[in-house]
């Protein structure tokens, strides 16, 4: 009697906890965007490919252009779309053309943002490329660009503290006695759809 009453005892406590168990694998949810070693490795294979990118542009000297391109009568960045960033890819400059090249294939989004000082230290950002919301596994990389005041806006010919004086540019002078215009952050978020 007493063995059978073991063997029982087992075989209840033996469903309990395949039942913990199902209710556990029940609860938590899988998705293809869940945090696994794999995404960790495309994350930061991203994160690799997006600051090689940013540093080759920077030799080349393609970076500041970017940045300095810019439309001061419409106030966005030149030939860029009615809401004045570009969402199908990157600008049509040696940049743009980089980003489409590296990341263009193979269902890769990716924003780009240049952020800013304010003269009161505060950070603005203005968008250049925006193809929507990163996932919570995008890679983000970024790289610094300096402008000085006699630095000229891409097809004009006038000067980022010229512009910036009369309102035709994103950015604002933080150093109005010195030649430093200001510091640009070029950052750029990659993610998979």
């Amino acid at each position: 009697m007493r063995a059978q009453a073991h063997t029982l005892e087992g075989f209840v406590a033996s469903l309990v906890i395949l039942g913990t168990v199902a209710f556990a694998l029940q609860a938590t949810a899988v998705t293809p965007l869940s945090a696994s070693t794999s995404n960790q490795q495309i994350e930061n294979q991203q994160t690799a490919v997006s600051e090689s990118l940013l540093e080759t542009l920077a030799e080349q000297g393609e970076l500041k252009p970017a940045v300095l391109y810019w439309n001061t009568s419409r106030n966005t960045f030149r030939d860029s779309g009615p809401r004045g960033t570009f969402a199908n890819g990157g600008p049509p400059n040696p940049f743009g053309t980089a980003l489409n090249e590296t990341f263009g294939e193979g269902n890769i989004a990716f924003n780009v943002d240049v952020v800013h000082r304010s003269p009161d230290e505060s950070r603005n950002t203005e968008s250049m490329v925006n193809m929507g919301t990163p996932s919570d596994n995008a890679a983000v990389a970024s790289r610094t660009v300096v402008l000085f005041d006699d630095d000229t806006i891409e097809g004009t010919n006038r000067t980022v503290a010229n512009a910036s004086a009369q309102d035709d540019f994103y950015a604002d002078d933080v150093d109005p006695d010195g030649e430093l215009f200001n510091v640009m952050e070029v950052r750029i978020v990659v993610w998979r759809i």
